[in-house]
């Protein structure tokens, strides 16, 4: 039998390659004939610009960048085995995974390691940049971003502002004279998994700023910001950038269409298309995928509806493995998934789930897997 093997990393617990690992490990334990396919996914999230890169037989660029509170931090990006392309994550340099908690402050927060990070790739000749645009610790538009790239952002005086989400409602003029000598050479594409609009109740700073830190009060004065900022946009290049997805990464999706022809993509669809994955669902007899917990956001562009949707389209049964299920067994069917196996249950609590995902996934595949699909 040919299985696919195509989960997504389990939140803070194992990475998406590990996740393959331990099933395809169970699998090949049970002694029967076996041909196993491992395609640890991602959705245009965190773990992205790891999958691109090595499944384009790339290689990691690591340079110091600033982190969103300007701090030097540590950073990678890829490129791809043939030198062409970057793939680049601004959760890397800019996510919300590099604060703590107590640290958290939209109001502060920049892009400029994103900036950093796309600026090296420029320099090294890259034609075309992947960015993911997703887990961002920041609401500044992307100004941060620019400012790394050679943009300046001016007040009423003509006076250079420091690029954080605090500054937008300053913002009278954006300088892009002195932007990157190549940024206009290379394409862009924006991966991410959000629609959401620039501004307002269903913008960047209403739907994303609380968990960055943001009081209801800040959550007005950003939105007022972003408003601001499209404003100038608009009145200085005639550039319209509310539209869906421009929300994503703080409003770096909307800012970005100032700098660079960009782009932007459903992060599952781009990633499918990427990796031929259409081609490896029709070629397997079973295909099995997962992630730490299946809820509402799985239908709405995660790793498990793409696949879901191919596996249904070519009729080959799904498997998938989760830490957690919250949906009803009507939505999961109607996705298309054959079984739904979770880590946690009667006799394996989440703390124990969680601390030791990989022992917990080969028993469920040996349990619930071997028996019944092979």
């Amino acid at each position: 039998m040919k299985i696919l093997i195509a989960p997504d990393k389990f939140k803070g617990s194992l990475d998406a390659l590990k996740v393959c690992e331990a099933i395809q490990e169970a699998l090949h334990e049970s002694g029967k004939q076996i041909e196993t396919t491992l395609i640890p996914m991602a959705d245009g999230g965190e773990g992205t610009c790891d999958m691109l890169t090595s499944f384009s037989g790339g290689k990691k660029i690591k340079i110091p960048v600033a982190d969103p509170y300007f701090r030097t931090i540590e950073c990678e990006y890829g490129i791809s085995g043939d030198g062409r392309t970057a793939f680049v994550e601004m959760a890397a340099a800019s996510g919300l995974q590099l604060l703590k908690p107590e640290e958290r402050n939209a109001l502060m927060g920049t892009t400029y390691g994103t900036g950093q990070l796309i600026a090296s790739a420029l320099d090294h000749g890259v034609t075309s940049i992947i960015m993911g645009v997703g887990g961002s610790g920041t609401n500044d538009a992307g100004i941060g971003m620019g400012e790394a790239l050679g943009a300046k952002f001016l007040d009423a005086s003509d006076k250079p502002l420091k690029p954080i989400g605090k500054n937008l409602q300053e913002i009278r003029k954006i300088d892009i004279l002195n932007l990157h000598p190549r940024i206009r050479e290379v394409s862009f594409t924006a991966i991410c998994d959000v629609s959401n609009p620039f501004y307002g109740i269903q913008g960047a700073a209403h739907v994303f700023g609380p968990q960055k830190g943001a009081t209801p009060d800040d959550v007005k004065f950003l939105d007022d910001g972003l408003r601001n900022f499209a404003a100038v946009v608009r009145n200085q290049f005639e550039l319209d950038i509310n539209f869906p997805g421009a929300g994503a990464g703080g409003g770096l999706g909307g800012g970005a269409k100032v700098f660079f022809n960009i782009q932007f993509q459903s992060g599952i669809e781009f990633i499918m298309k990427f990796i031929g994955l259409e081609q490896k669902v029709r070629e397997n007899d079973l295909v099995i995928s997962g992630e730490g917990k299946m809820d509402e956001q799985t239908l709405s562009g995660k790793v498990v509806k793409g696949i879901a949707d191919l596996s249904r389209q070519y009729r080959k049964p799904l498997i998938v493995i989760v830490g957690k299920n919250e949906l009803p067994i009507e939505k999961t069917t109607l996705l298309g998934v054959t079984k739904v196996i979770t880590l946690i249950n009667h006799t394996t609590s989440e703390a124990e789930a969680f601390q030791t995902t990989y022992s917990v996934i080969k028993k469920r595949v040996k349990d619930e897997v071997i028996p019944f699909f092979l």
